[in-house]
């Protein structure tokens, strides 16, 4: 099975080294990390992931600006991206842990990673 490449773009350096950890130790990705939002478009870039997961809400620049500039790079513009978003709880999204909104894929925190692998599977 090819090693799928994932980029995580959140300023929660805690929340990013555990999805890192998780994601990895499924043997099934290879994660790369971006803490910054206003680095993310060239991490992205030199990075070269298959998905990308983004929060919505970050200093700097927000998930709907990073989005939008990813979306703008020919490189990047097929890339599947899934935001991740504590705007929205998993109570209110209930067993899914997830949701469409202006038809892009969302998760709500805190993170349920088993939900997160299906997500990235069926985005993938």
């Amino acid at each position: 099975m090819k090693t799928r490449k994932i980029l995580v773009i959140d300023d929660d350096v805690t929340l990013t080294m555990a999805m890192k950890i998780n994601l990895e130790a499924t043997k099934r990705f290879e994660v790369c990390v971006e803490n910054d939002a206003l680095k993310a478009l060239t991490t992205a870039q030199s990075f070269k992931p298959d998905i990308i997961l983004l929060d919505v809400v970050m200093p700097g620049m927000d998930g709907g600006d990073v989005c939008s500039a990813l979306k703008g790079d020919a490189s990047l513009a097929s890339t599947p991206i899934i935001m991740v978003t504590a705007l929205v709880s998993n109570d209110e999204t209930g067993e899914d842990a997830s949701f469409h909104q202006g038809g892009m894929p969302m998760i709500a925190k805190p993170i349920r990673f088993e939900k997160l692998v299906e997500i990235i599977d069926i985005n993938l």
